[in-house]
Protein backbone atom coordinates (compact mmCIF):
# COMPACT_ATOMS: atom_id res chain seq x y z
CA UNK A 1 0.00 0.00 0.00
CA UNK A 2 1.37 2.85 -1.51
CA UNK A 3 -0.42 5.18 0.14
CA UNK A 4 -3.08 4.47 2.68
CA UNK A 5 -5.07 7.53 3.96
CA UNK A 6 -8.85 7.76 3.94
CA UNK A 7 -9.00 9.52 1.45
CA UNK A 8 -7.46 7.78 -0.99
CA UNK A 9 -9.18 4.44 0.21
CA UNK A 10 -12.44 5.92 -0.09
CA UNK A 11 -11.43 6.82 -3.49
CA UNK A 12 -10.28 3.73 -4.28
CA UNK A 13 -13.39 1.49 -3.13
CA UNK A 14 -15.77 4.40 -4.86
CA UNK A 15 -14.06 3.26 -8.34
CA UNK A 16 -14.25 -0.28 -7.46
CA UNK A 17 -18.00 0.14 -6.72
CA UNK A 18 -17.89 1.74 -10.64
CA UNK A 19 -15.97 -0.77 -12.19
CA UNK A 20 -18.51 -3.14 -11.14
CA UNK A 21 -22.00 -1.35 -11.19
CA UNK A 22 -22.71 -2.29 -14.54
CA UNK A 23 -21.80 -5.99 -14.20
CA UNK A 24 -23.66 -6.49 -10.88
CA UNK A 25 -26.57 -4.41 -12.20
CA UNK A 26 -27.28 -7.14 -14.55
CA UNK A 27 -26.89 -10.06 -12.50
CA UNK A 28 -29.55 -8.35 -10.79
CA UNK A 29 -31.99 -8.00 -13.27
CA UNK A 30 -31.81 -11.45 -14.37
CA UNK A 31 -31.79 -12.45 -10.51
CA UNK A 32 -35.25 -10.42 -11.18
CA UNK A 33 -36.35 -11.71 -14.23
CA UNK A 34 -35.52 -8.49 -16.58
CA UNK A 35 -33.92 -10.77 -18.95
CA UNK A 36 -32.45 -9.43 -22.42
CA UNK A 37 -34.46 -9.71 -25.15
CA UNK A 38 -34.99 -12.61 -27.39
CA UNK A 39 -34.18 -12.12 -31.39
CA UNK A 40 -36.76 -10.83 -33.02
CA UNK A 41 -37.11 -9.05 -36.70
CA UNK A 42 -36.60 -5.89 -36.64
CA UNK A 43 -39.99 -5.29 -37.89
CA UNK A 44 -41.79 -7.11 -34.96
CA UNK A 45 -44.70 -5.91 -34.17
CA UNK A 46 -46.66 -5.17 -31.25
CA UNK A 47 -47.65 -9.06 -30.95
CA UNK A 48 -43.99 -10.13 -31.23
CA UNK A 49 -42.91 -7.91 -28.64
CA UNK A 50 -45.91 -9.47 -26.27
CA UNK A 51 -45.10 -13.00 -27.09
CA UNK A 52 -41.14 -11.89 -26.29
CA UNK A 53 -42.50 -10.55 -22.63
CA UNK A 54 -44.38 -13.90 -21.92
CA UNK A 55 -40.96 -16.04 -23.07
CA UNK A 56 -39.04 -15.07 -19.83
CA UNK A 57 -38.78 -18.26 -17.72
CA UNK A 58 -36.87 -17.13 -14.80
CA UNK A 59 -34.78 -20.23 -13.87
CA UNK A 60 -32.39 -17.61 -11.28
CA UNK A 61 -34.21 -17.89 -7.98
CA UNK A 62 -34.07 -21.46 -8.37
CA UNK A 63 -30.10 -21.79 -8.53
CA UNK A 64 -29.86 -19.58 -5.98
CA UNK A 65 -32.55 -21.18 -3.41
CA UNK A 66 -31.91 -24.65 -3.84
CA UNK A 67 -28.12 -24.36 -2.24
CA UNK A 68 -29.55 -21.39 -0.05
CA UNK A 69 -32.31 -23.67 1.78
CA UNK A 70 -29.51 -26.15 2.47
CA UNK A 71 -27.70 -23.48 4.87
CA UNK A 72 -28.28 -23.09 7.80
CA UNK A 73 -26.25 -22.16 11.03
CA UNK A 74 -27.96 -24.38 14.00
CA UNK A 75 -25.04 -23.25 16.44
CA UNK A 76 -21.56 -22.67 17.28
CA UNK A 77 -19.09 -24.52 19.28
CA UNK A 78 -16.31 -22.53 20.91
CA UNK A 79 -13.06 -24.39 20.30
CA UNK A 80 -11.98 -23.59 24.10
CA UNK A 81 -12.94 -22.36 27.23
CA UNK A 82 -11.07 -19.75 29.38
CA UNK A 83 -9.22 -22.62 31.19
CA UNK A 84 -7.58 -23.51 28.34
CA UNK A 85 -9.85 -26.76 27.91
CA UNK A 86 -12.39 -27.74 25.20
CA UNK A 87 -15.86 -25.86 25.48
CA UNK A 88 -18.73 -27.97 24.50
CA UNK A 89 -21.72 -25.65 22.24
CA UNK A 90 -24.29 -23.47 24.20
CA UNK A 91 -26.48 -21.35 23.11
CA UNK A 92 -25.73 -19.39 26.13
CA UNK A 93 -22.36 -18.58 25.00
CA UNK A 94 -21.13 -14.93 24.20
CA UNK A 95 -21.32 -16.03 20.30
CA UNK A 96 -24.35 -17.17 20.71
CA UNK A 97 -25.42 -14.59 22.07
CA UNK A 98 -24.34 -12.15 19.58
CA UNK A 99 -26.21 -14.39 16.84
CA UNK A 100 -29.38 -14.08 18.33
CA UNK A 101 -29.42 -10.54 19.31
CA UNK A 102 -28.61 -9.78 15.56
CA UNK A 103 -31.46 -11.89 14.86
CA UNK A 104 -29.00 -13.89 12.09
CA UNK A 105 -31.67 -17.23 12.62
CA UNK A 106 -33.46 -15.44 10.05
CA UNK A 107 -30.89 -12.92 8.67
CA UNK A 108 -28.43 -15.18 7.63
CA UNK A 109 -30.64 -16.73 4.37
CA UNK A 110 -30.27 -13.13 2.81
CA UNK A 111 -26.29 -13.34 3.41
CA UNK A 112 -25.94 -16.70 1.13
CA UNK A 113 -28.23 -15.69 -0.83
CA UNK A 114 -26.53 -12.08 -1.70
CA UNK A 115 -23.26 -14.12 -1.98
CA UNK A 116 -24.38 -17.11 -3.73
CA UNK A 117 -26.45 -14.91 -6.38
CA UNK A 118 -23.65 -11.91 -7.14
CA UNK A 119 -20.18 -14.24 -6.04
CA UNK A 120 -19.65 -12.26 -2.65
CA UNK A 121 -21.61 -10.43 -0.23
CA UNK A 122 -20.94 -8.62 3.51
CA UNK A 123 -21.70 -8.59 7.22
CA UNK A 124 -20.61 -5.93 9.28
CA UNK A 125 -20.36 -6.39 12.91
CA UNK A 126 -20.15 -3.21 15.23
CA UNK A 127 -21.18 -1.60 18.32
CA UNK A 128 -24.44 -0.52 19.15
CA UNK A 129 -26.85 0.62 22.09
CA UNK A 130 -28.19 -2.77 22.36
CA UNK A 131 -24.81 -4.49 22.33
CA UNK A 132 -22.37 -5.84 19.77
CA UNK A 133 -24.55 -6.69 16.39
CA UNK A 134 -23.79 -8.34 13.20
CA UNK A 135 -25.63 -7.28 9.79
CA UNK A 136 -25.55 -7.98 6.40
CA UNK A 137 -24.75 -5.63 3.71
CA UNK A 138 -25.10 -6.04 -0.14
CA UNK A 139 -22.57 -6.70 -2.83
CA UNK A 140 -24.34 -3.53 -5.28
CA UNK A 141 -23.48 -1.11 -2.19
CA UNK A 142 -20.23 -2.65 -0.77
CA UNK A 143 -16.51 -3.27 -1.39
CA UNK A 144 -12.96 -4.00 0.16
CA UNK A 145 -9.72 -3.74 -0.32
CA UNK A 146 -7.04 -7.17 0.23
CA UNK A 147 -3.66 -6.90 0.26
CA UNK A 148 -3.83 -10.59 -0.95
CA UNK A 149 -7.40 -10.94 -2.01
CA UNK A 150 -7.36 -14.68 -2.78
CA UNK A 151 -5.83 -16.26 0.54
CA UNK A 152 -6.48 -12.93 3.50
CA UNK A 153 -9.91 -12.94 5.41
CA UNK A 154 -9.13 -9.71 6.67
CA UNK A 155 -9.61 -6.34 4.69
CA UNK A 156 -7.44 -3.54 5.23
CA UNK A 157 -10.39 -1.45 4.34
CA UNK A 158 -14.23 -1.58 3.70
CA UNK A 159 -17.04 1.04 2.19
CA UNK A 160 -20.66 0.56 2.12
CA UNK A 161 -22.77 3.04 0.68
CA UNK A 162 -25.71 4.60 3.00
CA UNK A 163 -27.41 7.09 1.18
CA UNK A 164 -26.86 7.73 -2.93
CA UNK A 165 -26.83 11.35 -4.15
CA UNK A 166 -30.50 13.41 -4.63
CA UNK A 167 -29.83 16.13 -6.76
CA UNK A 168 -27.74 19.15 -4.90
CA UNK A 169 -27.25 16.39 -1.61
CA UNK A 170 -24.44 14.64 -2.18
CA UNK A 171 -24.06 10.57 -1.39
CA UNK A 172 -23.20 9.64 1.96
CA UNK A 173 -21.47 6.03 2.79
CA UNK A 174 -19.00 4.47 5.97
CA UNK A 175 -15.79 3.57 5.54
CA UNK A 176 -13.56 1.16 8.07
CA UNK A 177 -10.16 0.61 8.17
CA UNK A 178 -8.26 -2.00 10.92
CA UNK A 179 -8.80 0.88 13.79
CA UNK A 180 -10.97 3.79 12.30
CA UNK A 181 -14.62 4.21 11.00
CA UNK A 182 -15.25 7.20 8.86
CA UNK A 183 -18.10 9.28 7.48
CA UNK A 184 -17.79 9.56 3.50
CA UNK A 185 -19.54 12.31 0.95
CA UNK A 186 -19.22 12.37 -2.15
CA UNK A 187 -21.36 13.73 -5.55
CA UNK A 188 -20.92 10.76 -7.70
CA UNK A 189 -18.84 7.38 -7.63
CA UNK A 190 -17.65 8.33 -10.94
CA UNK A 191 -16.38 11.78 -9.69
CA UNK A 192 -13.38 10.85 -7.22
CA UNK A 193 -12.95 14.88 -6.93
CA UNK A 194 -15.84 14.97 -4.61
CA UNK A 195 -14.78 12.69 -2.49
CA UNK A 196 -14.70 14.10 1.26
CA UNK A 197 -13.91 11.96 4.39
CA UNK A 198 -14.12 13.16 7.95
CA UNK A 199 -12.45 12.39 11.09
CA UNK A 200 -12.03 8.89 12.28
CA UNK A 201 -13.69 7.67 15.65
CA UNK A 202 -12.55 4.23 17.27
CA UNK A 203 -15.00 1.13 15.93
CA UNK A 204 -13.30 -1.20 18.84
CA UNK A 205 -11.84 -3.86 16.86
CA UNK A 206 -8.07 -4.13 15.61
CA UNK A 207 -9.25 -4.99 12.12
CA UNK A 208 -11.56 -4.16 9.47
CA UNK A 209 -15.13 -5.18 11.05
CA UNK A 210 -16.40 -6.26 7.78
CA UNK A 211 -16.05 -9.69 6.85
CA UNK A 212 -16.95 -11.55 3.38
CA UNK A 213 -18.88 -14.10 2.45
CA UNK A 214 -17.77 -15.30 -1.00
CA UNK A 215 -19.22 -18.09 -2.91
CA UNK A 216 -16.22 -18.66 -4.95
CA UNK A 217 -12.81 -17.01 -4.89
CA UNK A 218 -9.91 -17.81 -7.63
CA UNK A 219 -6.50 -17.52 -7.12
CA UNK A 220 -6.82 -14.11 -9.25
CA UNK A 221 -9.31 -13.03 -6.17
CA UNK A 222 -12.27 -12.90 -8.35
CA UNK A 223 -15.78 -14.36 -6.96
CA UNK A 224 -17.79 -15.83 -9.02
CA UNK A 225 -21.94 -16.53 -8.20
CA UNK A 226 -23.93 -19.20 -9.76
CA UNK A 227 -26.14 -16.67 -11.63
CA UNK A 228 -23.70 -15.06 -14.03
CA UNK A 229 -22.14 -18.22 -15.43
CA UNK A 230 -25.51 -19.24 -15.93
CA UNK A 231 -26.97 -16.22 -18.07
CA UNK A 232 -26.16 -17.17 -21.72
CA UNK A 233 -27.80 -20.77 -20.70
CA UNK A 234 -31.06 -18.59 -19.69
CA UNK A 235 -31.14 -16.34 -22.75
CA UNK A 236 -30.85 -19.42 -24.78
CA UNK A 237 -34.59 -21.19 -23.07
CA UNK A 238 -35.85 -17.79 -23.69
CA UNK A 239 -35.54 -17.12 -27.15
CA UNK A 240 -36.44 -21.24 -27.42
CA UNK A 241 -39.51 -20.80 -25.23
CA UNK A 242 -40.33 -17.34 -27.43
CA UNK A 243 -39.75 -19.34 -30.81
CA UNK A 244 -42.22 -21.83 -29.13
CA UNK A 245 -44.11 -19.43 -28.62
CA UNK A 246 -44.49 -18.07 -32.28
CA UNK A 247 -44.79 -21.29 -33.88
CA UNK A 248 -48.09 -21.82 -31.24
CA UNK A 249 -49.47 -18.85 -31.98
CA UNK A 250 -49.02 -18.74 -35.75
CA UNK A 251 -48.68 -22.37 -36.93
CA UNK A 252 -49.82 -24.71 -34.81
CA UNK A 253 -53.29 -24.88 -35.99
CA UNK A 254 -54.29 -25.25 -39.25
CA UNK A 255 -55.18 -22.37 -41.81
CA UNK A 256 -58.09 -22.78 -44.32
CA UNK A 257 -57.82 -20.01 -47.39
CA UNK A 258 -59.94 -19.56 -50.38
CA UNK A 259 -58.49 -18.29 -53.95
CA UNK A 260 -60.56 -16.97 -57.03
CA UNK A 261 -62.52 -14.86 -54.89
CA UNK A 262 -62.82 -11.84 -53.21
CA UNK A 263 -64.37 -11.08 -49.91
CA UNK A 264 -67.44 -8.98 -49.37
CA UNK A 265 -66.84 -5.23 -48.93
CA UNK A 266 -68.45 -2.96 -46.25
CA UNK A 267 -71.80 -1.24 -47.81
CA UNK A 268 -73.25 2.67 -46.40
CA UNK A 269 -76.35 4.06 -47.68
CA UNK A 270 -76.66 7.31 -49.21
CA UNK A 271 -79.10 10.17 -49.89
CA UNK A 272 -80.04 12.06 -52.65
CA UNK A 273 -77.15 14.57 -52.52
CA UNK A 274 -74.49 12.11 -52.03
CA UNK A 275 -74.33 12.08 -48.48
CA UNK A 276 -73.93 9.18 -46.26
CA UNK A 277 -77.42 8.31 -44.09
CA UNK A 278 -78.35 5.94 -41.55
CA UNK A 279 -82.25 6.26 -42.42
CA UNK A 280 -83.47 3.67 -44.69
CA UNK A 281 -86.17 5.84 -45.87
CA UNK A 282 -83.66 8.21 -47.05
CA UNK A 283 -81.27 6.46 -48.69
CA UNK A 284 -81.84 6.03 -51.96
CA UNK A 285 -78.26 4.18 -53.13
CA UNK A 286 -75.73 2.24 -51.78
CA UNK A 287 -71.53 2.66 -51.86
CA UNK A 288 -68.76 0.55 -50.44
CA UNK A 289 -67.68 1.96 -47.02
CA UNK A 290 -63.84 3.22 -47.67
CA UNK A 291 -61.12 3.77 -45.00
CA UNK A 292 -58.58 6.75 -44.57
CA UNK A 293 -56.23 5.97 -47.16
CA UNK A 294 -59.35 5.83 -49.50
CA UNK A 295 -59.70 1.98 -49.85
CA UNK A 296 -62.80 -0.45 -49.76
CA UNK A 297 -63.30 -1.93 -46.10
CA UNK A 298 -63.54 -5.51 -46.42
CA UNK A 299 -66.27 -7.03 -44.39
CA UNK A 300 -65.51 -9.29 -41.75
CA UNK A 301 -66.21 -13.17 -42.19
CA UNK A 302 -68.13 -15.04 -39.41
CA UNK A 303 -66.69 -18.80 -39.92
CA UNK A 304 -66.48 -21.58 -37.33
CA UNK A 305 -66.94 -24.99 -37.28
CA UNK A 306 -70.24 -25.15 -37.38
CA UNK A 307 -70.29 -23.16 -41.01
CA UNK A 308 -69.43 -24.26 -44.54
CA UNK A 309 -67.86 -22.22 -47.40
CA UNK A 310 -69.42 -22.10 -50.68
CA UNK A 311 -68.98 -19.58 -54.17
CA UNK A 312 -71.07 -18.97 -56.35
CA UNK A 313 -67.80 -19.17 -59.37
CA UNK A 314 -67.07 -22.33 -60.09
CA UNK A 315 -62.60 -21.26 -60.60
CA UNK A 316 -63.26 -20.20 -56.62
CA UNK A 317 -60.79 -23.06 -54.89
CA UNK A 318 -60.58 -24.07 -51.28
CA UNK A 319 -57.87 -25.40 -49.03
CA UNK A 320 -56.08 -26.05 -45.60
CA UNK A 321 -52.08 -25.69 -44.74
CA UNK A 322 -51.30 -28.03 -42.56
CA UNK A 323 -49.98 -26.88 -38.28
CA UNK A 324 -46.75 -26.74 -38.09
CA UNK A 325 -45.13 -29.19 -35.16
CA UNK A 326 -43.95 -27.91 -32.25
CA UNK A 327 -42.62 -31.22 -30.27
CA UNK A 328 -38.96 -30.47 -31.68
CA UNK A 329 -38.97 -26.73 -29.81
CA UNK A 330 -40.75 -28.76 -26.49
CA UNK A 331 -37.75 -30.82 -26.77
CA UNK A 332 -34.81 -28.29 -27.70
CA UNK A 333 -36.80 -26.34 -24.00
CA UNK A 334 -36.32 -29.87 -22.40
CA UNK A 335 -32.41 -30.46 -23.13
CA UNK A 336 -31.74 -26.43 -22.52
CA UNK A 337 -33.12 -27.19 -19.01
CA UNK A 338 -31.23 -30.19 -18.95
CA UNK A 339 -28.03 -28.33 -19.14
CA UNK A 340 -28.56 -25.83 -16.80
CA UNK A 341 -29.08 -28.40 -14.40
CA UNK A 342 -25.97 -30.20 -15.15
CA UNK A 343 -23.71 -27.42 -15.19
CA UNK A 344 -25.01 -25.13 -12.44
CA UNK A 345 -24.89 -29.13 -10.32
CA UNK A 346 -29.07 -28.63 -9.42
CA UNK A 347 -30.84 -32.07 -9.68
CA UNK A 348 -32.67 -32.13 -12.74
CA UNK A 349 -35.68 -33.35 -10.75
CA UNK A 350 -35.77 -29.96 -9.18
CA UNK A 351 -36.33 -27.76 -12.38
CA UNK A 352 -38.47 -30.44 -14.51
CA UNK A 353 -40.55 -31.87 -11.52
CA UNK A 354 -39.89 -35.37 -13.13
CA UNK A 355 -39.47 -37.51 -9.77
CA UNK A 356 -41.69 -40.41 -10.96
CA UNK A 357 -40.83 -43.54 -10.51
CA UNK A 358 -37.49 -42.97 -8.97
CA UNK A 359 -35.71 -45.23 -6.21
CA UNK A 360 -34.55 -43.88 -3.31
CA UNK A 361 -30.67 -45.00 -4.47
CA UNK A 362 -31.72 -42.93 -7.78
CA UNK A 363 -32.59 -39.85 -6.08
CA UNK A 364 -29.85 -39.89 -3.83
CA UNK A 365 -27.55 -40.35 -6.93
CA UNK A 366 -29.05 -37.21 -8.15
CA UNK A 367 -29.03 -35.19 -5.11
CA UNK A 368 -24.71 -36.24 -4.78
CA UNK A 369 -23.17 -33.55 -7.11
CA UNK A 370 -25.68 -30.76 -5.19
CA UNK A 371 -24.05 -32.09 -1.29
CA UNK A 372 -20.70 -31.92 -2.38
CA UNK A 373 -21.60 -27.94 -3.36
CA UNK A 374 -23.37 -27.30 -0.43
CA UNK A 375 -20.42 -29.04 1.54
CA UNK A 376 -18.47 -26.55 0.02
CA UNK A 377 -20.10 -23.81 0.77
CA UNK A 378 -20.46 -24.58 4.34
CA UNK A 379 -16.81 -24.72 4.60
CA UNK A 380 -16.65 -21.41 2.48
CA UNK A 381 -18.78 -19.73 4.98
CA UNK A 382 -18.33 -21.06 8.35
CA UNK A 383 -14.92 -19.47 7.93
CA UNK A 384 -16.39 -15.99 7.55
CA UNK A 385 -19.09 -16.38 10.39
CA UNK A 386 -15.72 -17.76 12.55
CA UNK A 387 -14.02 -14.29 11.94
CA UNK A 388 -17.29 -12.79 12.56
CA UNK A 389 -18.06 -14.23 16.23
CA UNK A 390 -14.04 -12.94 16.89
CA UNK A 391 -14.53 -10.07 15.87
CA UNK A 392 -17.92 -9.72 17.96
CA UNK A 393 -15.68 -11.28 21.27
CA UNK A 394 -13.53 -8.64 20.84
CA UNK A 395 -15.59 -5.90 20.83
CA UNK A 396 -17.22 -6.97 24.02
CA UNK A 397 -14.00 -7.59 25.50
CA UNK A 398 -13.59 -11.44 25.38
CA UNK A 399 -9.81 -11.84 25.00
CA UNK A 400 -10.06 -15.68 25.14
CA UNK A 401 -12.74 -16.11 22.34
CA UNK A 402 -11.15 -13.34 20.04
CA UNK A 403 -8.06 -15.59 19.99
CA UNK A 404 -9.89 -18.76 19.75
CA UNK A 405 -8.98 -20.23 15.86
CA UNK A 406 -10.50 -23.75 16.57
CA UNK A 407 -14.44 -22.79 16.68
CA UNK A 408 -16.49 -24.43 14.89
CA UNK A 409 -19.94 -23.32 13.25
CA UNK A 410 -22.25 -26.15 13.48
CA UNK A 411 -24.89 -26.23 10.30
CA UNK A 412 -28.41 -27.83 10.69
CA UNK A 413 -28.71 -31.50 8.62
CA UNK A 414 -31.58 -30.76 6.05
CA UNK A 415 -31.32 -33.88 4.18
CA UNK A 416 -34.86 -35.61 4.04
CA UNK A 417 -34.70 -39.00 6.58
CA UNK A 418 -37.58 -40.07 8.31
CA UNK A 419 -37.10 -39.97 12.35
CA UNK A 420 -37.06 -43.70 12.05
CA UNK A 421 -34.36 -44.41 9.58
CA UNK A 422 -32.36 -41.85 11.51
CA UNK A 423 -32.70 -43.16 14.78
CA UNK A 424 -31.37 -46.97 13.59
CA UNK A 425 -28.48 -45.53 12.25
CA UNK A 426 -28.38 -43.54 14.99
CA UNK A 427 -28.87 -46.96 17.22
CA UNK A 428 -26.54 -48.66 15.17
CA UNK A 429 -23.43 -46.06 15.53
CA UNK A 430 -23.89 -46.88 19.61
CA UNK A 431 -23.98 -50.15 19.84
CA UNK A 432 -21.42 -51.21 16.90
CA UNK A 433 -18.86 -48.43 17.28
CA UNK A 434 -19.42 -47.95 20.81
CA UNK A 435 -19.84 -44.06 20.42
CA UNK A 436 -21.27 -42.71 23.20
CA UNK A 437 -25.16 -41.64 23.29
CA UNK A 438 -24.71 -38.26 23.76
CA UNK A 439 -22.13 -37.80 21.15
CA UNK A 440 -24.87 -38.23 18.71
CA UNK A 441 -27.80 -36.34 20.03
CA UNK A 442 -27.12 -33.35 17.05
CA UNK A 443 -27.57 -35.81 14.55
CA UNK A 444 -30.86 -36.36 15.66
CA UNK A 445 -32.82 -34.62 12.31
CA UNK A 446 -34.30 -31.26 13.59
CA UNK A 447 -33.09 -30.90 16.78
CA UNK A 448 -32.06 -27.58 17.65
CA UNK A 449 -29.08 -25.89 20.06
CA UNK A 450 -31.89 -25.28 22.68
CA UNK A 451 -33.19 -28.61 22.88
CA UNK A 452 -30.07 -30.29 22.81
CA UNK A 453 -28.96 -28.14 25.91
CA UNK A 454 -32.36 -29.05 27.57
CA UNK A 455 -31.36 -32.81 26.88
CA UNK A 456 -28.22 -32.25 28.39
CA UNK A 457 -29.97 -30.68 31.52
CA UNK A 458 -32.38 -33.46 31.92
CA UNK A 459 -29.23 -35.98 31.22
CA UNK A 460 -27.01 -34.21 34.18
CA UNK A 461 -30.07 -33.98 36.47
CA UNK A 462 -30.63 -37.56 36.00
CA UNK A 463 -27.15 -38.42 36.24
CA UNK A 464 -27.43 -36.26 39.69
CA UNK A 465 -30.26 -38.85 41.02
CA UNK A 466 -28.91 -41.64 39.88
CA UNK A 467 -25.69 -40.94 42.13
CA UNK A 468 -27.62 -39.83 45.20
CA UNK A 469 -29.37 -42.97 45.11
CA UNK A 470 -26.09 -44.88 44.79
CA UNK A 471 -24.60 -42.73 47.46
CA UNK A 472 -27.49 -43.76 49.99
CA UNK A 473 -27.62 -47.45 48.59
CA UNK A 474 -24.02 -47.62 49.62
CA UNK A 475 -23.87 -45.45 53.40
CA UNK A 476 -27.16 -47.67 54.51
CA UNK A 477 -26.27 -51.21 55.28
CA UNK A 478 -29.01 -53.67 54.37
CA UNK A 479 -29.99 -56.58 56.78
CA UNK A 480 -27.89 -59.38 55.36
CA UNK A 481 -24.78 -57.52 55.63
CA UNK A 482 -25.41 -56.44 59.20
CA UNK A 483 -22.58 -57.59 61.90
CA UNK A 484 -23.76 -60.73 64.03
CA UNK A 485 -24.48 -59.92 67.69
CA UNK A 486 -22.29 -61.80 70.30
CA UNK A 487 -23.93 -65.04 71.77
CA UNK A 488 -24.00 -63.68 74.93
CA UNK A 489 -25.72 -60.40 74.35
CA UNK A 490 -28.10 -62.54 72.19
CA UNK A 491 -29.47 -64.63 74.75
CA UNK A 492 -29.60 -61.72 77.42
CA UNK A 493 -32.18 -59.89 75.03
Amino acid sequence: MADSSPLTLAKELLAILDRDEGRLERIDRFIRGKHDDPYMPPQADDEYKLLAKRAVSNWMPLLIGTPAQALYVDGFRPGTSSEGLPEASSSKSAAWTHWQRSRMDARQAAVYRGALGFGHSFVLTEKTKKGVISKGLSAKKTAALYEDPANDDEPYAALTITAKPKGETPGKARMWDGRYEYAVTYKSISDLDSVRVAKGKLHGSTECPVTRFAAQVDLEGRTVGVVEPMIPLQNRINQTIFDLLVAQTYTSHEVRYATGMAPPLLMEWVDEAGNVTTDPELAVDSRPKLDAAGNPIPAPINHNARRFLFAEDPDVKFGSLPAGPITPLIESVDMSIRHLAAISQTPPHHLLGQIANLSAEALLAAETALSRKITEFQSLFGESWERVFRIAAEMEGDTTATEDYAGEVQWRDMESRSLAQAADALGKLKEQLGIPARGLWKRVPGVTQTEYEDWEQLAEEDDSVGQLATALTRATPSADSAPAAPVSEAVAA
